[in-house]
């Protein structure tokens, strides 16, 4: 008999996050797994979208997006990112930040080229590189500071590269890349030619002072880097499903067509009251990062009072973890029966690496929680450390 399915999806399996999602409704967990905020999105822009879908903006919208929103990706990138751009020529809204790096590889990269991608990395990069029939080469990032080797990636970089996947801040990390970072990397690219996929998706989601840079700033990097982030994580709205990419006019064109085939376009109500969102004043953005630096520090208060050993992040909203000091050995078998007793829901660290045997010590918790429910892992947690003495 024919086989039905394609190599290509044989080659990955479903995403380990929403599988932890899944555990967590069926336990009865608190879900610090999947990244989403338990908490509600900004009033005005849920009125907004209330509003357009009243105004019957129901249909399709431009494929690319729509103009108002266009507009507004890039007054937020021009006064916040330093990146100038065209909106009707560098602007693409899509389906979320995650249809956005799929629709960057597939638009960019040939079968048998080369992607470069920093490891521990978001789970979404490996498949998407898989459809696109890319080649991955890993660089790691080290704990505690999750600092990468130049010589590492320098010989990462050769005639077959064609991109590096970065992203800042990092997921499952908190990385922040530093401008000296960031240099370096933009130095190879420029020597080698290649593309930057850039997903900034927490750009404004930072601790401790650190800045937000994009790569698109750096000399030479315009022409050559897709920036990409969205609606979901900065204005807590996962669902809404907007994202967008900003990119030099010789290489929207294929972003478009390739968009255009996937999804047709972003649900346009959405897109409407996105446009408003975008224009929020500095205080919102100076407010969001405080909240989010304070359920950090709860979380890593927690944390430290256990066995586990967490790695600090300078950014986003997920902490990295050691499991070692519980005698555990194997992440997927922790991270299960943590879901099931004491009823906490994580990601097991081994899903955020080519070889699963490399996260096989680590788990990731997210902390875009209400504190209640940051308080409520907190206490399960602890009577876990407390059932081991």
């Amino acid at each position: 008999m024919k086989k039905f399915t394609s190599h290509k999806a044989d080659q990955f399996t479903e995403s380990v996050i929403r599988e932890m999602t899944r555990l967590a409704n069926r336990h009865g967990a608190v879900n610090l797994a999947q990244g989403f905020p338990d908490f509600p999105a900004p009033e005005i822009m849920k009125r907004a979208a209330c509003e357009a879908i009243q105004k019957d903006i129901n249909q399709y919208a431009i494929t690319w997006g729509a103009k108002s929103l266009r507009d507004a990706i890039v007054r937020r990138s021009r006064n916040y990112n330093k990146i100038e751009s065209d909106p009707e020529t560098d602007v693409v809204v899509t389906c979320g930040a995650t249809e956005a790096m799929c629709v960057a590889m597939l638009a960019c990269v040939d079968p048998g080229e080369e992607i470069i991608v920093f490891e521990p990395f978001y789970e979404n990069y490996g498949p998407d590189g898989i459809l696109a029939g890319a080649s991955p080469r890993f660089v790691k990032l080290r704990p505690p500071h999750f600092d990468f080797d130049r010589d590492e990636l320098a010989r990462a970089f050769n005639n077959k590269t064609k991109a590096i996947v970065l992203n800042t801040p990092n997921n499952p990390t908190g990385k922040v890349f530093s401008m000296e970072e960031m240099r370096f990397i933009a130095d190879l690219c420029i020597r080698h030619d290649c593309l930057v996929f850039t997903d900034e998706i927490y750009e404004y989601i930072l601790y401790e002072g650190q800045k937000h840079i994009s790569m698109a700033t750096l000399p030479g990097m315009r022409e050559r880097t897709i920036t990409i982030s969205g609606l979901s994580k900065t204005w807590s709205a996962t669902g809404w499903r907007i994202g967008w990419m900003i990119a030099n006019e010789k290489i929207t064109g294929a972003l478009r067509k390739v968009h255009d085939f996937l999804t047709v376009g972003a649900p346009a109500p959405l897109q409407e009251a996105a446009a408003i969102a975008l224009d929020f004043g500095p205080e919102y953005f100076i407010d969001l990062a405080r909240a989010y630096e304070a359920r950090r520090d709860l979380m890593l208060d927690v944390l430290k009072k256990t066995p586990f050993v967490p790695y600090k992040p300078m950014g986003a909203y997920y902490m990295m973890a050691d499991i070692r000091g519980f005698g555990a050995n194997h992440d997927v078998e922790f991270a299960m029966k943590l879901v099931e007793n004491p009823g906490v829901a994580v990601v097991p660290g081994s899903s955020f690496f080519a070889n699963p045997n490399d996260g096989r010590h680590l788990i990731r918790f997210c902390f875009s929680k209400r504190d209640a429910t940051l308080n409520s892992a907190g206490e399960r947690l602890l009577k876990l450390s407390a059932a081991r003495t």
